[in-house]
């Protein structure tokens, strides 16, 4: 159990997170797997690693676990989120978390370093809409060292295919009606639970300020993704994974 001089198990925090993330994405752990191979056999097993929208620091997490010698930045706007970041890893010398909003166009001034092997990011970038994301993407570009990679995985949405996405979308929320029957928590729910938490009651009404209920965004397709990934200096990119619903698209420098 990690936890602090409040008491508070961080432990129960992420795992609470993840479930509750698991609940819209039941195959989020099998993506994850694949954004760490493609890490590991690109940029090899000791990478700077910047975590972009690291909310609570579930790719890191995962990165560190697997691969040990790995260092991560993990930068974010949200104070609930980074605040139960902070508690995980706290200690922790591989890890340093920066707090930006990445709308601004100077977020990379906290930053560490300045260049990463790799930049990496999930369900998180959809909140942008096309212009700031297309601006985000140029950024990142030069971020990324000559070699390095860039993976998204989020949901991309193709508009050219109407019925088979109407399909996916039925069952998917079939399946999550299902589980919330049997008391799965939703995005709602968990940020309930949060609030009524006397460490991350702050952070969190601190956070709903910020962002309201929810952000609204764009969900574009993957081409669209690899196209202005390509226009903005990457050399290659292209989906290395996919669900029904979800992308893990990966650009090279």
């Amino acid at each position: 159990m990690t936890t602090t001089s409040t008491g508070t198990d961080w432990r129960a925090w992420q795992e609470s997170w993840d479930r509750q993330q698991e609940w819209y994405m039941p195959d989020r752990e099998e993506r994850f797997r694949i954004m760490l191979d493609m890490v590991e056999s690109l940029v090899g097993t000791t990478p700077r690693v910047l975590d972009l929208a690291c909310g609570t620091g579930t790719i890191t997490a995962r990165l560190l676990a697997r691969l040990p010698g790995a260092t991560s930045t993990g930068v974010d706007l949200d104070p609930a989120l980074l605040t139960i970041a902070e508690g995980t890893f706290a200690g922790d010398g591989r890890v340093t978390l920066v707090t930006a909003d990445l709308k601004d166009p100077d977020w990379r001034a906290g930053l560490p370093h300045d260049s990463y092997d790799a930049v990496l990011t999930a369900t998180a970038l959809h909140w942008l809409h096309s212009e700031p994301l297309e601006a985000l993407y140029g950024q990142i570009a030069e971020l990324v060292r000559d070699g390095g990679v860039f993976m998204n995985a989020d949901h991309m949405i193709d508009d050219s295919t109407p019925r088979i996405n109407a399909a996916e979308r039925a069952l998917r929320h079939a399946r999550m009606d299902q589980a919330k029957a049997g008391g799965a928590l939703d995005w709602a729910e968990w940020w309930r639970l949060a609030a009524q938490d006397p460490v991350l009651a702050g952070p969190t009404a601190r956070r709903f300020e910020i962002y309201g209920e929810h952000a609204d965004g764009d969900m574009p397709s993957p081409s669209w993704h690899a196209r202005v990934l390509r226009e903005k200096g990457f050399g290659e990119a292209r989906p290395v994974w996919c669900s029904p619903s979800d992308t893990l698209l990966l650009a090279l420098k």
